[in-house]
């Protein structure tokens, strides 16, 4: 099936929805979570996504981190971020995006995010490339860590801040070892790999919402995508997922390689130590 006029109308909806509310909002703290905030425009992007698909696609389910789950009993979930960088955008940052991705079974085969705020629609499906405002865009296969800007997000942790300082530990590592490191902790960082711009783009705190629409579009441009870890990611029975807890490492497969040595280094030493 081709989801990519779906793709590309409703996410230039979230995104015209988004440009309405830009520097205008009142964030919320999320119940439970102190570092994560949630606006106005999450909860209309989020309600307006899900109506079009319960319209275009009304035998699918709906994961979507603002309103919640529609289980249809049906192999396709699509999975919704209305505003990942929530946080970015309700300070009137423009490093933000909305995010749409569809699983079949456990498997990502299409999705697509927008930068609103640079007037920029990515869309994807299993097997046909990636696109940016409609032209194809594949990152070239960079060989050296050293010459490449790694974007890295990193979540705070207050409830045990020596697991802040231990990964802040293996970060420096990943500066020594590349060009520099960059972070809007948004999907405009995944942005700046399916362009080329950046070399890898890693998270270890994150949701199945940050991973499936993104995760399409990097691997059809040409990007290997696991776990932090190096592993496939696990998205079977995505409707129970809402609450666990999701990683990446995102980059050409040869940093990747590289990325993932650093890694394996710095998790045998936290192991001893």
């Amino acid at each position: 099936m081709d989801y990519q006029l779906f793709l590309m109308k409703t996410l230039a909806d979230a995104s015209q929805i988004a440009r309405d509310h830009f520097g205008s909002v009142t964030p919320a703290i999320k119940d439970g979570d102190t570092s994560q905030v949630v606006t106005e425009a999450d909860i209309e992007i989020g309600r307006m996504i899900s109506e079009e698909i319960k319209r275009t696609y009304p035998t699918h389910n709906i994961l979507d981190e603002e309103t919640g789950i529609v289980d249809k009993h049906s192999p396709y979930t699509w999975v919704i971020d209305p505003i990942d960088g929530t946080s970015n955008f309700a300070q009137a940052s423009p490093l933000y995006g909305c995010m749409l991705g569809l699983l079949k079974d456990h498997e990502p085969i299409a999705g697509g995010f927008a930068l609103p705020a640079f007037h920029e629609i990515y869309t994807a499906e299993r097997g046909k490339g990636a696109y940016c405002n409609q032209q194809r865009v594949r990152v070239q296969d960079q060989k050296e860590l050293l010459s490449a800007l790694v974007a890295y997000g990193v979540e705070r942790h207050q409830e045990d801040p020596n697991r802040t300082r231990k990964e802040c530990e293996l970060l420096a590592e990943i500066i020594l070892a590349c060009r520099g490191v960059q972070t809007s902790s948004s999907v405009f960082d995944a942005a700046m790999v399916v362009k080329g711009v950046y070399g890898g783009f890693l998270y270890q705190n994150c949701k199945i919402w940050d991973n499936v629409a993104q995760q399409i579009l990097l691997e059809e441009a040409g990007v290997l995508y696991t776990d932090f870890f190096g592993q496939p990611i696990d998205y079977r029975h995505p409707l129970t997922k809402a609450t666990e807890m999701f990683s990446f490492c995102a980059a050409p497969p040869a940093l990747h390689g590289q990325l993932q040595q650093i890694i394996s280094t710095w998790k045998m030493k936290c192991a001893c130590s």
